[in-house]
């Protein structure tokens, strides 16, 4: 099924419009036609000749795009002016920009600033390295590291190109939670060395966001750095996924009254959120679980596709080995969670499955079946996709999540800490608003990013990994 239009590839355009009755409506039926979206119409200027005005659009995709601006150029009466694309526009110059928490107005406040003031505060963290978390941004700096080797949706397209998604990363960590993320794209996808430089340029932060670093590679290095650093590592393809999917799924099973110890469970996609959700769904308690890849199911003894993090996903799942394709995992299962690739679900997967199923398909754009078709067969329906109900977003976990490690100074991640938050964001839906449409809050709800805070700042107290104490004194240099 097609695409919906989406705000991902809204234009405006500026259109030049002879002054006559209904020529408005004809470029609306145009655009309407066409497939398009309108927004926002503004007046830019009217003559007795002509009208100019700004239509912003939302088309599915480019082409889509360009089929509208071709439809509007063939128009009678209509003379296309200027077209801007509102997402290029929006990251014109980049999205982020570092500024001042204090004014320099006058010599005072520079040499308390800078040179020679600063001095003293230098010497205080080098008797006490741990004085950072007081005196610099470390208290509140993460640093979100990519190779760029697997942009969701993308690719491999390197570390240039992968920079607007890590500046928008940074972006929702401060507008949800206040934590100043700095983006760091690397130009190696060799692991050695980006342990090394990740290590190297440690100092100034709080904790590390792995992102869209290729599978199984991305293992190896969080693995490393975990060890390595004392501060907290955490990959948010492998273990945001899987807190959200996990929040949802509580949710989900409420609705079907179903045992989480009695499931069978069919993941679709064993790349690193596949493998990090099939994890933390078995620290729950779950067994049945199947993973499938685009070579079929894993089983031990497979040969054929296999890495180091699969061969665990096989020895770990599909307690009666099963052999075959997609359609012989989804027999009987309660639950599909997919992390792959459009269209892999199909309807008659779908009926195949048991009574009052579960499906989470969440490739993005296009999920593993359109919400569309399967509605009809499932209890609960959740994607990817901010225009569905059940949007399962990363950013209900990131955010809160290293806000609340912060907070603790946690020195690592733990899976106390991430069932903790897991279960933050569940309850963030109360009963009374539970229903197969509304599993999962809105990443807008201002209830989650306080709550995920304090149960990971919690968890993190009670498995001694946290190590905040009482500020010190400033010390005395008279």
């Amino acid at each position: 099924m097609a695409v919906v239009p989406s705000a991902s590839y809204s234009l405006t355009v500026r259109l030049q419009i002879r002054n006559r009755p209904g020529m408005l409506g004809r470029v609306t039926s145009v655009i309407g036609q066409a497939g398009g979206d309108i927004g926002a119409v503004d007046i830019v200027e009217v003559t007795r000749e002509r009208v100019v005005r700004d239509l912003t659009i939302k088309a599915r995709d480019s082409e889509h795009g360009q089929e509208i601006l071709s439809r509007l150029r063939a128009t009678g009466g209509v003379r296309v002016l200027s077209v801007s694309d509102q997402t290029f526009m929006m990251h014109l110059g980049g999205k982020i920009e570092v500024r001042s928490k204090v004014p320099i107005r006058t010599r005072d406040d520079l040499s308390m600033a800078y040179t020679p003031g600063v001095a003293r505060v230098c010497l205080a963290i080098r008797e006490d390295r741990e004085c950072a978390f007081t005196w610099t941004i470390k208290q509140n700096a993460v640093a979100v590291v990519t190779d760029g080797s697997a942009v969701l949706g993308l690719g491999d397209i390197g570390p240039e190109a992968a920079l607007p998604v890590m500046e928008g990363k940074a972006m929702l960590f401060k507008e949800f939670a206040g934590v100043d993320a700095f983006p760091i794209c690397l130009a190696t996808k060799d692991p050695d060395k980006i342990v090394e430089t990740v290590k190297l340029i440690a100092p100034p932060f709080g904790g590390i966001n792995l992102e869209d670093i290729s599978a199984p590679r991305c293992f190896e290095v969080e693995e490393r750095l975990r060890k390595e650093l004392e501060i907290p590592v955490f990959h948010d393809d492998q273990h945001g996924t899987a807190v959200v999917v996990l929040a949802a799924l509580l949710n989900a099973l409420r609705i079907v009254r179903k045992d989480p110890k009695k499931l069978k469970v069919v993941v679709c996609g064993v790349g690193a959120a596949g493998t990090a959700t099939i994890k933390i769904l078995l620290s729950l308690g779950i067994r049945h679980m199947i993973g499938v890849d685009e070579h079929g199911i894993l089983f031990r003894g497979r040969a054929v596709g296999m890495d180091f993090m699969k061969r665990w996903v096989a020895g770990a799942t599909n307690p009666r080995n099963l052999r075959g394709r997609m359609a012989d995992a989804i027999e009987g299962a309660d639950v599909f969670i997919g992390l792959s690739v459009p269209g892999v679900l199909t309807v008659k997967d779908v009926k195949s499955m048991a009574k009052r199923p579960i499906v989470f398909a969440m490739a993005n754009p296009v999920p593993e079946i359109q919400p569309e078709v399967a509605l009809r067969h499932v209890a609960v329906m959740a994607t990817g996709r901010s225009d569905y109900p059940n949007q399962i977003n990363n950013v209900l976990c990131f955010p809160g999540f290293f806000r609340g490690m912060l907070e603790c100074r946690a020195r690592m991640v733990n899976d106390e800490m991430k069932l903790a938050a897991a279960r933050a964001i569940a309850e963030c839906v109360t009963p009374d608003e539970l229903t197969a449409e509304y599993i999962i809050p809105s990443v807008f709800n201002k209830k989650v990013v306080p709550a995920v805070t304090q149960a990971v700042a919690r968890a993190a107290q009670q498995t001694g990994v946290a190590r905040r104490r009482r500020r010190p004194e400033i010390p005395a240099r008279f």
